[in-house]
């Protein structure tokens, strides 16, 4: 009787187990199936949520907007009552860049809402847009120097959290997500207050960091594709500047009787500052110039532009190298940047006379390869003279000179810009006026174009390709 009574006990006893296992195991099976709905659904809302932000980066916004997107797009996909996007500034502070709902400012308010004249959304929003937080201020900075997210699921109860008189902007839970890629933060994602009048839940907290990712992510591409809009922008205004600048830049070299001419032109970038041009005064009488212009880009070529065109316009209406630089000086004196200045030889080349009249501007010296029966020899053409818009007209007239020399059948005039005596080897070894005196020496019985042209090889074999190279000019006349 005993075992029978023993043996319904266990057979009770182990229906009971099995019936609390079963219903166990139900219960956890209901709680995955749960579980891995809540993971979908969150998946399904980080991708919505990048696609409306890819939307937003394709369509160009502003940085400001992509914030404000990110802070409603927040809201509406965890359920919030507001949201606050804060940026981190390049000195390490935090300032509000993009609010919705009604988010309340993180410092107490000094004034009352009730004692202001605008709305109430109005007065939060000019706060926040007024607050700074400092670096590792409150939670927000805590999380801006961590790089790690804050969860306050009953705010009322936590001493970190602003607390204000208006019940309305009452804190009651809070999630704090830091804004992270690349290890790079650049600001914070606050949403406060579930609509629902519960907590946030750690489901929510897992959403929030998702979002806060993936906003981070956005900012970056938006950069970068703000970047490429600004390259393509600036790509394109370099060539319009190239264009315009190559329409002042004689595409041949000219003729005139008695001489022969050359030009090697070679920018360093899209645009350069680096002109030459020529001039036919009479039947005799020819002039040549080469410049330079300090720095590069667009501000050099239009400084370019403008040096030239009153040079052409000088050249016609004064008799000498002196006179026209001064007139040239007095022209851009109040024009030109501080930053800036000109560099510039000009010569007249008198083929009756068979000489040549130079000024130089602070330029590099012209060189003069002469052929005397069976010597060769190259003069270094000098002269005194300061660069244009460096120095007050007084100054700049006191100093520049006009010198003159001869001018024979065989010899040859090399203008260039120091471009060509700068280029650099591996070593930084420059390569020099002497070596370019030397090419030139063993070249007068050459034509200029030939000169030119086997100067450049070597410029080429010299110089280093890591090095950063300059504009370079050369201009070579050569009398016949």
């Amino acid at each position: 009787m005993n075992s029978l009574l023993y043996f319904l006990a266990g057979l009770i006893l182990g229906l009971l187990a099995w019936n609390y296992s079963r219903k166990k195991a139900k219960i956890e099976t209901t709680e995955l199936s749960d579980q891995k709905i809540r993971l979908q659904q969150e998946k399904e809302i980080v991708v919505d949520f990048m696609h409306n932000l890819a939307v937003a980066i394709g369509e160009g916004v502003v940085r400001k907007d992509l914030y404000q997107r990110i802070a409603h797009t927040a809201v509406m996909t965890t359920g919030a009552i507001s949201a606050c996007v804060y940026e981190k500034l390049p000195n390490g502070k935090l300032q509000s860049v993009a609010t919705e709902g009604l988010f309340p400012p993180q410092r107490k308010i000094k004034s009352s809402l009730t004692e202001t004249s605008t709305t109430r959304a109005r007065f939060l929003e000019n706060i926040l847009a007024t607050e700074v937080l400092e670096e590792g201020e409150g939670i927000i900075g805590e999380v801006a120097k961590t790089g790690k997210s804050v969860y306050v699921p009953q705010a009322l109860n936590d001493p970190r959290v602003v607390k204000h008189n208006d019940p309305s902007l009452t804190l009651r839970s809070l999630i704090f997500s830091p804004l992270v890629h690349d290890d790079q933060i650049s600001g914070v994602l606050v949403v406060a207050n579930p609509a629902n009048g519960l907590t946030f839940s750690e489901t929510d907290l897992s959403l929030v960091n998702s979002l806060a990712e993936q906003a981070a992510l956005a900012i970056k591409n938006s950069d970068a594709m703000n970047l490429r809009v600004e390259k393509t922008r600036m790509d394109s205004d370099l060539t319009l500047a190239r264009d315009v600048q190559e329409l002042f830049l004689a595409k041949e070299s000219p003729y005139f009787k008695g001489l022969e001419i050359d030009t090697q032109y070679i920018p360093s970038a899209q645009v350069s500052g680096d002109f030459y041009d020529f001039y036919k005064l009479s039947a005799t009488k020819f002039a040549v110039s080469v410049a330079d212009v300090s720095g590069k880009g667009v501000p050099a070529s239009l400084l370019m532009a403008l040096c030239q065109t009153n040079l052409r316009h000088y050249v016609k209406k004064s008799k000498s190298p002196r006179e026209i630089l001064i007139k040239l000086n007095q022209d851009l004196e109040e024009r030109i940047r501080e930053d800036m200045f000109i560099t510039l030889v000009l010569a007249i080349i008198d083929t009756q006379a068979n000489t040549i009249t130079f000024s130089r501007a602070g330029h590099e010296p012209a060189l003069l390869g002469k052929v005397n029966g069976q010597q060769l020899s190259v003069e270094k053409l000098r002269g005194s003279g300061m660069a244009l818009g460096m120095v007050p007209s007084d100054l700049f007239e006191e100093v520049i000179e006009d010198q003159t020399c001869s001018f024979e059948k065989g010899d040859m005039l090399v203008l260039y810009t120091d471009g060509v005596t700068e280029s650099q080897n591996q070593s930084k070894e420059e390569f020099g006026i002497d070596r370019l005196c030397k090419k030139l020496e063993g070249a007068l019985e050459k034509s200029p174009h030939l000169f030119n042209s086997s100067l450049m090889n070597s410029l080429e074999e010299f110089s280093s390709i890591s090095s950063d190279r300059d504009d370079i000019t050369l201009l070579t006349v050569k009398r016949v």
